[in-house]
């Protein structure tokens, strides 16, 4: 079952109370400035025709092509991002912590300012640990979910490899990370 775009929205919020992340007032930022930033995670083709959606489920602007951009979020460092619905569904679980229902196909998610600091190996991870691959610096990337998670089995987790790598591999929420300049 897919979440509303607004509900998502406000779950990933909980999420990332749940997690110990704190909430930054989005009043503080205006309405156009919040658009502004969640269109710069994805490429103008994109973002040109993407809902977006600020962090209390509040739609700021309609679209047409069925990506939902979000502007950064509470966790440090700028991480806006563009979600088709394989992703939306994906977060949903994530957030909730439920289990994950893969896309039947080939699904994408946009960050191309970078995300915040997150294990490599942990999904719910909120610090660096001795064994978590706690990554401080992921640079502007995209996500690719598939719809059988063998498709992932030849590539590796390492993201210093210098090309798409897996994340959260030996997961449900497993996807190749495919960093960009």
């Amino acid at each position: 079952m897919k979440c509303s775009i607004p509900s998502f929205v406000s779950l990933l919020g909980l999420g990332l109370l749940t997690v110990g992340l704190t909430a930054t007032p989005a009043q503080a930022q205006s309405k156009d400035d919040l658009i502004k930033n969640a269109l710069s995670a994805a490429p103008e083709t994109i973002a040109m025709h993407a809902t977006v959606v600020a962090g209390d489920g509040t739609v700021l602007r309609e679209g047409s092509n069925g990506y939902v951009c979000l502007p950064d979020d509470p966790r440090p460092g700028n991480s806006p991002m563009c979600l088709d619905s394989g992703w939306l569904a994906w977060a949903d679980a994530w957030v909730n912590k439920k289990p994950v229902a893969l896309p039947d196909q080939i699904s994408f998610a946009y960050m191309l300012e970078g995300d915040a600091p997150t294990s490599n190996t942990d999904p719910w991870a909120t610090e660096a640990t001795a064994d978590n691959e706690w990554l401080d610096d992921i640079g502007p990337h995209l996500m690719m979910l598939v719809p059988d998670l063998k498709l992932l089995e030849n590539f590796p987790s390492d993201p210093e490899y210098g090309g798409p790598y897996v994340m959260w591999r030996g997961t449900d929420f497993a996807h190749l990370m495919i960093p960009v300049e």
